[in-house]
């Protein structure tokens, strides 16, 4: 019944697009004369934000606490996306309920999702419908040719203000190889044997693979999947067997099922903390420190080792 009214909701707002679309309601640059940018994720609109700099305003859908992997597309949001000049996504079905709104959008104007411009080699494997891993922005190199694809495409549809979105794009890149040291710097303090991360959904294999780490998750890449008692269970003997010190929570995920595993820890004899909440699918608050892409980086690793590398 509820995947009936998803897909019940999604033709409204098809049917929503083809209205929009023929009464030419597509953006011109806004009222303000600057280019006008809609973005899915806050990871994508924080990078879209600071290529663009003042020349354009951006737009982001889904805020803090928001997951992509269920949400559902509202009347507003089509809006925004009719009147925005270029629209930017993550892809690799992360916003698997958008498809077929992105796919009418892009008829007639730039539509880009990021993560399916990458190099398939090195994306994450995931499931034989979905083979990527959707979740790239944990791995800063990665992220770092998404943000030149937002950058060229910026330039080509505003060509007037190419040399501000290549400085721009510039400063940025350099402040995420900057994040990226303090990352590992972070991850060093963390004993090699602990140095394991277990999360409630599989959303930091890039950022496990590009650091060293082991990742274990309850749930599997997208939160769709439901993890049942076996689940819980086989992820506490290995918290158990392997003396873990600490789990995480996610600020997209309730923390129900994290907690489930920790009281299945405690019943065998064993004490596992719940050591932070880490930012996977959805940036922070305005005002935390993970409210933009680089904070996240840092708050996460900074979690991370601060739980891992205790006595």
């Amino acid at each position: 019944m509820k995947n009936m009214k998803k897909q019940i909701n999604i033709l409204l707002l098809l049917s929503l697009v083809l209205i929009m679309a023929c009464g030419g309601q597509a953006g011109a640059e806004g009222g303000n004369g600057r280019l006008q940018i809609a973005a899915t994720t806050g990871q994508i609109a924080d990078a879209a934000r600071n290529v663009a700099g003042d020349a354009a305003d951006v737009t982001a859908l889904l805020g803090p606490g928001v997951d992509p992997h269920l949400y559902v597309p509202t009347e507003g949001d089509v809006t925004t996306f009719s009147e925005a000049d270029v629209i930017f996504y993550n892809g690799l079905h992360l916003e698997a309920q958008m498809l077929r709104i992105m796919e009418q959008m892009a008829q007639n104007k730039p539509v880009v999702a990021i993560g399916d411009t990458l190099p398939e080699d090195q994306l994450l494997s995931w499931q034989e419908d979905t083979p990527h891993d959707p979740h790239f922005w944990n791995d800063p190199a990665l992220f770092k040719l998404g943000v030149e694809i937002i950058r060229d495409t910026l330039i080509e549809a505003d060509p007037d203000q190419a040399e501000t979105y290549r400085a721009n794009a510039e400063k940025y890149l350099a402040e995420i190889d900057t994040a990226d040291a303090y990352v590992r710097e972070q991850i060093g303090r963390i004993p090699p044997e602990q140095r394991v991360m277990v999360t409630a959904h599989d959303a930091f294999g890039y950022f496990a693979r590009t650091y060293g780490l082991e990742e274990r998750a309850l749930q599997g890449i997208s939160t769709e999947s439901e993890a049942g008692t076996q689940d819980v269970q086989a992820l506490a003997d290995f918290i158990v067997e392997r003396q873990l010190p600490a789990i995480f929570v996610e600020s997209s995920v309730p923390p129900d099922t994290i907690e489930a595993v920790q009281a299945a820890v405690r019943d065998q004899g064993f004490e596992v903390t719940i050591g932070g909440q880490l930012f996977s699918d959805a940036l922070g608050e305005e005002g935390h420190e993970a409210a933009t892409y680089i904070g996240m980086l840092r708050y996460n690793a900074r979690t991370l080792a601060d739980a891992l590398a205790a006595d």
